[in-house]
């Protein structure tokens, strides 16, 4: 096909399409999460199990998502496969989850992360506020971190406005960077640890502090449900390369590999890390680390003594950097498709004549994600809360669209087949089943309340309940999608 000017163009070659998803992935869970996990199962066998566990469920979610992916090599990725699926509007609902909460927020969290860790590497300059104030009750301060996380958002964003070329090789370097740096803290602790042992690895959590670990969360299979949730998050992400699938050259050779490839060279490194963390230190002593430090800062002390905090703050803010860049680059891609479906403002589906980008979907994202680091940069693990448990709805949703589209189109050209279907994609649909029904099982006390407020006429009481519960919020922020998708609609036919 011939490009013009109005067209997205396939510069994303097999090597940055890996770099996305790696981008995407690896942030700070390897280095943090330890820790929790630890307390969460209580042996380091069985931390590493969950990490195998997670990966595989997530290695099954990319050999479904790729069967989808090679096919329909769009703009847009999960938004293209939903709407194909089950309609026009559960189509906008993903992208109404995507691009409100689900991108914005992630992007605002990670450029608040960013100026945190920065402020750690410079002595703490960045602390202090210009001013504050509250709205409903909800503290909203302004100071340096919020202009840096700013800066953070802007400064990517230009970048992306490039050639997509350019954001693929920036994202290369920055996830060669990120592989380095996990390397780098696991083999410096299998080369220099002074007190590793081997036998870390056959002991368990005694007595460890486990600061800020709710009890309901250590061991039996509450504290199993709570691990996994902590190593999909480590993991999550993998399905993002999807978005921009509209650019990836050769995607029907390049995408299978890039979600199969790239998820299995992370769960390799997940493990590398892990299995160091306890060869330095034992599960006690990983238990027992102060939630103001790291599991990698504590390890990279064993041999960079106090270089080590200094370096861990640096490692954390290039990952946060490198998974803030490929955020927005493929967040963009969703308002941009639905833009072009009529499902979003018309303008969006514009590309630069110039570098073949949407840069109008990219500095609307960057408008919005700025709008909420000013909104909630005191509060991002709620609105990160809220969003999580809808998008594994359509996690879900969009694995289960392989046997949905298998019977509506057959006769689609599949240049690459999910491996292990039926089996494969059922058992990843088992697992997310079990993760929202655990989660919403432990909302049920909540729901419960808020629904007794509401029937004896405490309403702003009752709808306080539900907002501050974030299963039940995220599923009230997808419901909330229907009706601005019907008024949208009606917009359009009224136009017409």
């Amino acid at each position: 096909m011939l490009e013009t000017k109005n067209q997205l163009v396939r510069g994303l070659n097999l090597i940055a399409a890996i770099s996305i998803v790696i981008g995407n992935v690896i942030g700070t869970g390897v280095f943090l999460k330890a820790r929790v996990m630890t307390c969460n199962v209580g042996t380091p066998k069985m931390v590493l199990l969950v990490y195998v566990v997670a990966g595989l469920l997530s290695l099954a979610g990319a050999l479904s998502y790729a069967e989808l992916a090679a096919m329909m090599p769009k703009a847009g990725g999960e938004y293209v496969f939903m709407r194909e699926a089950y309609g026009r509007p559960w189509g906008f609902l993903f992208g109404w989850m995507s691009f409100f909460i689900g991108k914005a927020g992630s992007q605002a969290a990670l450029g608040v992360q960013f100026a945190l860790f920065l402020n750690i590497m410079i002595g703490g300059s960045l602390a202090g506020d210009f001013f504050s104030t509250t709205v409903l009750g909800h503290p909203v301060p302004f100071g340096k971190l919020q202009l840096v996380a700013l800066l953070a958002i802007l400064i990517v964003t230009g970048i992306n406005c490039l050639a997509v070329k350019v954001s693929g090789s920036v994202a290369t370097v920055l996830s060669g960077i990120k592989i380095a740096l996990v390397l780098l803290v696991g083999i410096g602790a299998f080369l220099f640890a002074r007190s590793a042992d081997w036998s870390h690895l056959l002991m368990a959590n005694l007595g460890g502090t486990c600061e800020g670990v709710n009890a309901a969360a250590r061991f039996g299979f509450g504290g199993f449900i709570a691990a996994m949730l902590g190593a999909l998050w480590a993991y999550d992400g993998w399905n993002n390369v999807t978005l921009v699938a509209g650019e990836v050259q050769n995607p029907g050779r390049n995408l299978p590999r890039a979600l199969i490839g790239g998820t299995i060279l992370i769960m390799g490194l997940y493990l590398l890390a892990n299995v160091a963390y306890f060869y330095a230190l034992s599960p006690t002593e990983i238990a027992s680390i102060s939630t103001k430090s790291s599991v990698a800062t504590e390890v990279a002390k064993q041999f960079l003594g106090p270089l080590a905090i200094s370096f861990i703050a640096a490692a954390l803010l290039s990952s946060t950097f490198g998974t803030l860049h490929t955020s927005i680059l493929t967040g963009a891609r969703v308002p941009y498709a639905m833009a072009r479906d009529g499902l979003f403002l018309r303008s969006l589906s514009r590309v630069s004549p110039r570098t073949h980008v949407p840069t109008g979907a990219l500095i609307v994202q960057a408008v919005w994600a700025c709008i909420l680091i000013v909104a909630f940069s005191s509060s991002f693990d709620t609105l990160t809360d809220y969003a999580i448990f809808g998008l594994w709805i359509f996690y879900g949703l969009v694995t289960a669209a392989v046997f949905i589209l298998r019977r509506k189109m057959p006769e689609a050209d599949r240049p690459y087949r999910a491996w292990g279907y039926p089996v494969v994609p059922l058992l990843f649909l088992m697992a997310t089943a079990l993760i929202l029904g655990t989660t919403l099982l432990g909302a049920r006390v909540d729901f419960t309340d808020a629904v007794t407020r509401l029937l004896h006429g405490q309403f702003l009481s009752g709808l306080g309940v539900l907002v501050r519960n974030p299963p039940i919020a995220g599923i009230g922020l997808i419901a909330l999608g229907l009706p601005v998708y019907w008024l949208w609609e009606q917009r359009a036919k009224g136009q017409g």
